[in-house]
């Protein structure tokens, strides 16, 4: 399994951003995805994640705001930011689980991507 994210970037306030994670090795067996970030300093926590089935779960400060997505077709997962605020710099990162609920515990993740820089000026 391999996963490589995109679409980060600068951006001011209140803007938005969508990032993309390209995963490649899925098989038919029941997964997770999910967006976790890590600003410096910091612990990594998670963002949203999402079943194959399509089931999501968010983390309190991004609900409302950020929306979880894949598109099977093409293998990749999506995260659709929007009303960014300074707090959500970070580097994000997409992972895949083995789970079939979506957790946002980094531990039960096992393959990680190399991030993308999210950075949010006010």
């Amino acid at each position: 399994v391999q996963l490589a994210e995109s679409g980060g970037g600068s951006v001011q306030s209140g803007g938005s951003l969508r990032l993309s994670c390209a995963v490649s090795g899925l098989t038919d067996e029941d997964y997770s995805l999910a967006w976790f970030r890590q600003a410096p300093g910091k612990k990594r926590e998670g963002v949203a994640a999402i079943t194959n089935n399509g089931r999501t779960a968010y983390a309190d400060s991004v609900k409302g705001r950020f929306t979880i997505s894949q598109d099977k077709g093409e293998n990749t997962l999506y995260l659709q930011m929007n009303s960014l605020q300074s707090e959500d710099t970070a580097m994000y990162y997409c992972a895949k689980s083995a789970f079939f609920i979506p957790t946002l515990v980094s531990n039960e993740y096992l393959y990680w991507g190399q991030g993308t820089q999210v950075t949010v000026s006010s």
